[in-house]
């Protein structure tokens, strides 16, 4: 049977095939009656039938993207198409899952900092902190609202984290650590809380000396009472994030705001170090207070026991790595990226884990930052000198979403508030892309 399409070509009419629409959201869902539709249709028809269907139920429905699942598997492709790759029969009913598209629906305006932003944390969802090659770390309470600003680093900010105690401390106790290339770490104290019209302007209640070399990363473990930085020194040092009533006081000379008397900084050293990499410690990450993670230009990713200071388990990629994260399935896999264009993911549960298990490759240069999302099994966040950002999901091969707010390479990213992606960049902007629906 041949039809004449606008142009006045005759062309096949696409075979018609029967499926029935299924969801786990818990509204809205389709009508459970299976209908016939053309098998040359991709995502995007999916998309508009589910659309027509819901609205035909609920005439104040506005239209949303989706995405779909045969067989726990997303389709990238024609429905016809999927079905022969993947060897599925088209004569019987296809029940096809929809949920909804993982893809910023808003960009938020850019927040401008003086240089490149080399770092970001949204871990808390009152604030996103960002640290600047200018040296400076900055707190942000939304979009181009700066509340406070860290300064104390003489060199440039590589590398920030939240500090989170589990056990609910001040108000005003919220702990941030910034890593330097000045070769030190800091840690700020402030009040997460406080409103104000005027920036902050706050200095490090703790000033961490031991480093011989640049520091690359900074983590902080679960409990909140410790951080790990890893650096060009090669080495990864455990460090006291609790308490300031140690160490030796540092007397800093500096102007006086209408006669305060400032609170004095604390210095301290390393309460151990984990040796191993060869080459500089660009990545860690402290996911369980007793395992520690980290990545380097050596080409290795380690799994260190804090308590035996020992690696307890060494995988090698063929590339210099730049960022680590782990998570997704029971916060057990590991992402990295490097210094080519491929995201690999590595399942260290499964035997002979040196292979990775899966390996991301949308990219066109370095990936220099990626992230898990918290709560999802499936769904990473990456960045990369390309300028892209890219959101995954390991149900499929090509990326859900691909932002292109930057106008330079992109060095850190990482999620807010379970519905943002943040990252920064050379072009010296922090960039929010909202409303982005994971679960």
């Amino acid at each position: 049977m041949a039809r004449m399409d606008i142009d006045g070509e005759v062309e096949e009419a696409a075979r018609r095939i029967q499926v029935r629409f299924v969801t786990k959201l818990k509204a809205p869902k389709a009508p459970p009656a299976s209908i016939a539709i053309p098998s040359n249709l991709t995502r995007l028809g999916l998309s508009s039938i589910v659309n027509n269907l819901l609205k035909a139920g609920k005439d104040d429905w506005n239209p949303e993207p989706f995405d779909f699942l045969i067989d726990g598997e997303l389709v990238r492709m024609s429905l016809e198409e999927f079905l022969l790759a993947k060897g599925i029969s088209a004569e019987k009913i296809l029940e096809i899952e929809y949920i909804r598209a993982v893809a910023p629906r808003k960009q938020e305006e850019p927040s401008l900092h003086d240089d490149w932003v080399s770092a970001v944390d949204g871990s808390n969802s009152k604030f996103v902190l960002t640290g600047c090659y200018d040296g400076f770390g900055r707190i942000w309470k939304a979009a181009g609202s700066c509340t406070h600003l860290l300064e104390g680093h003489t060199g440039a900010i590589t590398s920030v984290c939240v500090v989170k105690p589990r056990v609910a401390q001040n108000g005003a106790d919220q702990i941030v650590a910034t890593a330097s290339k000045d070769r030190t770490l800091r840690l700020w104290k402030f009040d997460a809380d406080e409103s104000s019209d005027q920036i902050k302007r706050i200095r490090s209640c703790k000033i961490l000396h031991g480093h011989n070399a640049s520091v690359q990363s900074v983590a902080a473990n679960p409990a909140g009472d410790m951080v790990c930085s890893g650096s060009w020194d090669c080495q990864i040092a455990l460090w006291q994030a609790s308490g300031s009533d140690t160490g030796d006081v540092v007397s800093v000379k500096k102007r006086k705001k209408d006669a305060e008397k400032e609170d004095p900084q604390v210095e301290e050293e390393a309460k151990s170090t984990l040796v191993g990499h060869t080459q500089c410690v660009s990545s860690v990450v402290w996911p369980q207070d007793e395992t520690i993670y980290s990545a380097s230009w050596d080409h290795s990713i380690r799994r260190w026991d804090v308590e035996m200071g020992k690696d307890s388990l060494n995988l090698y990629c063929n590339k210099v790595i730049n960022c680590l994260d782990v998570g997704g399935e029971g916060s057990a896999l590991i992402a990295a990226g490097g210094s080519d264009p491929i995201l690999r993911i590595w399942d260290p549960r499964k035997p002979g884990t040196s292979a990775p298990v899966y390996q991301f490759s949308s990219h066109s240069s370095w990936i220099s930052a990626c992230k898990w999302h918290e709560k999802s099994w499936f769904h990473l966040v990456s960045a990369s000198y390309d300028g892209k950002v890219m959101l995954w999901d390991l149900r499929t091969a090509w990326p859900l979403a691909v932002i292109d707010t930057h106008k330079d390479k992109v060095l850190c990213v990482d999620w807010w508030k379970g519905e943002s992606v943040i990252s920064g960049g050379a072009d010296s902007k922090l960039c929010i892309s909202s409303d982005v629906c994971v679960l």
